[in-house]
């Protein structure tokens, strides 16, 4: 029996995977909201607490802005909409007393609390892994922090930039050393930020699936450094077991040839070639008997000698232009593709099929409230496909603190009176 194709994003009121959950979310800026964006596409409720008239840091990242009505820039970054999708914003003022009780008060009625401050600076508001487990043994709380809540490096904050230098990452990304634009260089997303948030989600199912047996919650100290450390894969590898310190060698492989950039008549392309059955095919293709070569036949020999393969490949290219090199090796299983700048990339054909850019309306009736003028906001769709249960589309990425009243309603019952009383001390 053939398995049921996975479903793209569904915009359908549906059960989620995780729409049995509720997540606290206290992060700010990208680790700790992409996890928990993570956690609210497959369906959690997911509660950001912001800080009243200032919000997430990333609200303010830009440029580029929204365009507003009149199509000029507003004040609000397009930045936040990347990882804050799915999420109902709630503005509370964690340095006061009453602040500390509602968060404490959503916190016992939570399955996951997610963190990204420093080391020990929640526990002065008495929200951090003990004041709250003790209140709601059964929680999961899983703090982000740039190196841990152990070590040396402990009581220090951490960027992702940062890190991405700490950790050699930029010792091997960017071209080699006495070329044109040698130097260490950071790559273009914040890598490590985005793998710190999808380990952190990993951590999390990890732990739930663990209360499932034992009851209880458990603590997650995710730390930026340790995540980078660990994505050096391969080479990471080669140091702790060769003693090899890789550099930078710019869009080459240090173990695979030819995978590359090659330049074609009419700009560039990008050739992945990953085994010897490729390479053939690629050679039989464009009509050279390289394969036939002992110094190129196998993988090995191509790395030995890719001083002398790659000028020959480059002569090759330039000779067609980069749509018919791809059309001409799009059947014979050669990996092989333009390298298209980031509009490119959302207007390629697959890109479109597969549905990932998404759009919402932030304001479900189409009529942002005073003040508001923002409702359409855009962003990538979640690459998780579940046949059954696929990622739902229920919130966009919300205005502060659009959520408030309905929230401290829903869950904390209380009253229009009260809320008007906690607004008015700037509370929320």
């Amino acid at each position: 029996m053939n398995a049921s194709p996975a479903s793209a994003p569904s915009a359908q009121p549906s059960a989620g995977a995780l729409s049995h959950l509720r997540v606290l979310d206290l992060s700010r800026v990208l680790a700790g909201p992409w996890c928990t964006q993570n956690l609210a596409d497959l369906g959690a409720d997911v509660i950001k607490i912001e800080k009243p008239g200032q919000g997430d840091d990333t609200r303010h990242w830009g440029p580029p802005f929204f365009p507003g009505a009149d199509g000029q820039p507003t004040q609000e970054a397009c930045y936040f909409a990347a990882c804050n999708r799915n999420k109902r914003s709630v503005t509370v003022d964690m340095a006061t007393a009453e602040g500390q009780k509602l968060i404490r008060e959503l916190a016992r009625q939570s399955d996951v609390v997610v963190e990204n401050f420093k080391t020990g600076g929640l526990a002065r508001y008495g929200l951090d892994y003990a004041s709250l487990s003790a209140l709601n043994p059964g929680l999961i709380y899983c703090s982000v922090t740039g190196f841990g809540h152990t070590g040396p490096y402990a009581p220090r904050a951490g960027y992702d930039l940062l890190i991405q230098a700490m950790s050699g990452l930029m010792s091997i990304t960017g071209h080699a050393d006495g070329q044109p634009g040698g130097g260490p260089l950071r790559v273009g997303v914040a890598v490590i930020d985005l793998f710190t948030g999808l380990y952190a989600t990993s951590a999390i199912l990890a732990a739930l699936e663990a209360r499932h047996r034992t009851g209880r919650g458990q603590h997650i100290d995710m730390a930026l450094l340790d995540v980078a450390m660990a994505i050096l894969a391969n080479q990471g590898a080669g140091f702790l077991n060769a003693g090899n310190i890789p550099g930078r060698q710019g869009n080459t492989h240090p173990s695979v040839v030819p995978y590359q950039d090659f330049p074609t008549k009419d700009g560039y392309m990008l050739l992945a070639i990953g085994n010897d059955g490729q390479f053939a095919r690629f050679c039989d293709a464009a009509g050279v008997d390289w394969a036939r070569d002992e110094r190129f036949r196998l993988n090995a020999g191509r790395v030995v000698h890719r001083g002398v393969l790659i000028p020959m490949m480059a002569e090759l290219t330039r000779t067609r232009a980069t749509a018919d090199w791809i059309a001409l090796l799009e059947d014979k299983a050669v990996p092989c593709g333009p390298i298209n700048n980031v509009g490119q990339a959302f207007d390629d054909a697959q890109v479109r099929a597969r549905g990932l850019r998404i759009q919402q309306q932030r304001w479900p009736d189409g009529k942002p409230p005073a003040g508001e003028t923002i409702n359409t906001v855009a962003s990538t769709a979640s690459p998780l496909r579940l046949s059954d249960t696929p990622p739902t589309l229920r919130h966009a990425p919300p205005a502060l603190g659009q959520h408030t009243d309905e929230v401290l309603r829903e869950k904390l019952g209380l009253t229009a009176e009260q809320l008007q009383a906690l607004r008015d001390q700037g509370v929320v």
